[in-house]
């Protein structure tokens, strides 16, 4: 049928998601599109003169929404160490205040692909815990991992107050069906989210939802496809930045299909992104758009034509040299 969907979510659709969970049933889920959900779950978990805290670098909804609304945002900030991104643990605490309402994850990171571990992600439950804090997870790239021994419970399963962020834009290589999802154990919060979503979309286009139901049912082997192709990409650019270890620092993702290396030129970071977009057609995200200040940059490990995208940076780089 073409006809209105339902609000949360095909019945069918939401019970394949809560599939996905073990703490989740589909009356806990509601379906929306990825950027829909974060926007939904801001305005309805935060309030004017709130403090919110959240991992940096990071997608830019994840923090300027609440801003928006009237909320102070704390960073709290990844950082480059041996070759991959890590997380300074002991830092979280200090930046709590009597208004902290919120704390705001995203792991696998983007823009970093930075990836914590099970330990230290029960340690930042224990603090959200102490101190009552909801824990916001933007889970977009989970179930990305090279390794299914470095994946993430989701934060619904494993914490009373945590809400996932999820869908098939990132790691089931669906974005144009815009079907994504929020999950919690919190029985009261799915009635906030559905009322805030009827001044919105209202409900989910039918199509999409019919699409989603036969990916969900089909994940294994389009997962599976998908890993093969971020691995593919990861040894691709593991050369390709090994060849000019006097411009680039390269540092791989630990999970996801995101990577923020360095760049190390004379010149800003942003010259040489539009250097790239202008002489080869190849777009480049400087990391100045995620508040880094440091020359990062960001690149996209989930496509086909990856290695096609650096023979171009290649040539580029080759004829400046």
């Amino acid at each position: 049928s073409l006809g209105y969907t339902e609000s949360p979510g095909h019945p069918l659709l939401r019970i394949e998601i809560a599939n996905q969970y073990r703490q989740i049933s589909a009356g806990k889920v509601v379906v929306a599109a990825p950027e829909e959900a974060i926007y939904i779950a801001m305005h309805t978990l935060l309030s004017p003169g709130d403090d919110v805290i959240t991992i940096a670098p990071t997608y830019q909804s994840l923090y300027e929404i609440a801003r928006s609304i009237g909320c102070t945002v704390s960073h709290w900030w990844l950082h480059p160490k041996s070759q991959s991104w890590r997380l300074d643990l002991e830092a979280l605490e200090p930046l709590i205040t009597p208004r902290t309402r919120l704390l705001v994850l995203n792991f696998p990171n983007n823009p970093t692909g930075c990836q914590i571990s099970a330990a230290e992600l029960a340690v930042i439950i224990a603090v959200a815990r102490k101190h009552g804090l909801t824990i916001f997870m933007d889970e977009m790239y989970r179930l990305l991992e090279p390794d299914e021994a470095l994946r993430l419970p989701p934060i619904c399963d494993v914490y009373e107050r945590g809400v996932s962020l999820a869908g098939l834009s990132k790691a089931f290589a669906l974005p144009g069906l815009r079907m994504g999802w929020l999950a919690t154990q919190d029985a009261h919060l799915p009635e906030k989210w559905l009322a805030f979503k009827d001044y919105l979309t209202i409900c989910s286009s039918a199509p999409s939802e019919i699409l989603g139901i036969m990916a969900l049912q089909n994940a294994e082997r389009i997962l599976e496809r998908n890993v093969e192709i971020i691995r593919a990409n990861t040894a691709a650019a593991d050369e390709f930045f090994g060849a000019y270890p006097d411009l680039f620092e390269w540092i791989p993702p630990q999970a996801g299909s995101i990577a923020f290396p360095r760049w190390l030129g004379k010149q800003p970071v942003e010259t040489f992104c539009q250097k790239a977009l202008d002489a080869e057609g190849v777009m480049i995200v400087p990391g100045g758009l995620f508040d880094d200040p440091n020359n990062h940059f960001r690149i996209g490990l989930g496509r086909k034509n990856f290695p096609k995208a650096l023979a171009c940076v290649r040539q580029m780089l080759e004829q400046t040299r």
